[in-house]
């Protein structure tokens, strides 16, 4: 039997039986009802499978389904190995068009505003990545640019899915024209809130978000993320995270931390990918190793030094397998006036 959570799936299956069960006794009625009774027959199947400990099972090879798949739609039945070459196809492009989707979502790279300077890479290690990364640029020169980080728990299907999620959200909570601009506490309290009661038991995201003003300071909090490292002219500092991650209790809180950056510092954001990423005998790279490239290169420009650090990582993983997403920020303050970048 698959080894799926079978409280999360079931609050799942529960939660769509009882939206078809209110557009089925709608007044006015939803015309035409045929399509929502079939749906309603398969969930309420579905339920049965979990109360006889057959849910997962392939109907025919009698094998696993896969867990990601079931995660994304606990509707279905067959394996991969079982599906028939239509059904291969079929499901081959709609990856393709997930990755499409996916990369439209993401910010412009090399983004400039004021003396912030920000590039970053994002490798997903399949079609589609539950690494989530955004900046929101302010609409004045006076406003603050917002930086955003995270990594959904899980892969594949499921993970995208929540990343498109987490995107939307923080793109709508953050739209000034909706009202008054968050502070950066209450966009991350509400971001939480707002995730914890529209996803499922069992989802949940670390994040980083942050902004960025026109005074050289940095505010960010940490959603039990992986440490940010501060590149400084006397070495780098690691900043820890400062609250739970996104989803887990509703009522989370976050303090804000500040950070002052000088000319020529550097801020590196990165999801697990790249700290947990292995060599071909099986050497994790690590958080250090990270750090103390970046700390060589203290003032460099930041695609150069997003560069050097990647290099690093492909010449640490040379020969090895990619087995999860990928994703590395740098945000730099530019130097002052007189002392150039290695532009």
């Amino acid at each position: 039997m698959a080894q799926v959570s079978d409280p999360y799936i079931r609050e799942q299956l529960e939660k769509r039986r009882e939206e078809l069960n209110l557009a089925l006794t709608a007044d006015p009625p939803v015309a035409p009802a045929g399509p929502y009774l079939e749906l309603l027959g398969e969930v309420d199947t579905a339920i049965q499978r979990l109360d006889e400990g057959t849910f997962g099972v392939c109907v025919e090879c009698r094998g696993t389904v896969e867990k990601q798949r079931l995660i994304a739609d606990p509707l279905v039945k067959v394996c991969l190995d079982c599906l028939t070459d239509n059904d291969k196809r079929a499901l081959e492009r709609d990856l393709e068009l997930a990755s499409t989707v996916q990369r439209g979502l993401l910010p412009e790279n090399d983004v400039r505003f004021g003396e912030w300077r920000i590039h970053y890479e994002y490798i997903p290690a399949g079609h589609v990545s539950g690494d989530y990364c955004d900046l929101i640029v302010p609409r004045s020169k006076d406003g603050k640019l917002i930086f955003l980080l995270g990594d959904v728990a899980g892969k594949g299907l499921a993970a995208s899915l929540l990343m498109t999620h987490l995107h939307a959200m923080f793109r709508s909570l953050s739209d000034s024209r909706a009202g008054a601009e968050l502070e950066l506490d209450r966009l991350l309290e509400t971001a939480n809130r707002v995730f914890c009661e529209s996803t499922f038991a069992g989802q949940y995201a670390t994040l980083i978000g942050g902004s960025a003003g026109p005074t050289g300071e940095l505010e960010f909090a940490s959603a039990g993320h992986l440490p940010a490292l501060h590149v400084r002219q006397d070495g780098v500092k690691r900043i820890g995270a400062t609250g739970l991650p996104l989803g887990l209790f509703s009522s989370s809180r976050y303090a804000i931390q500040r950070v002052r950056m000088e000319p020529g510092d550097s801020l590196l954001l990165f999801t697990d990918g790249i700290s947990e990423a292995n060599s071909a005998a099986g050497n994790e790279y690590g958080v250090k190793r990270l750090s103390n490239v970046a700390g060589e290169r203290h003032r460099w420009h930041p695609r150069d030094l997003l560069a050097e650090c990647m290099k690093d990582l492909n010449t640490h993983t040379s020969g090895a397998r990619q087995n999860d997403d990928q994703t590395l920020m740098v945000i730099h303050r530019g130097e002052t006036v007189g002392i150039a970048l290695n532009d």
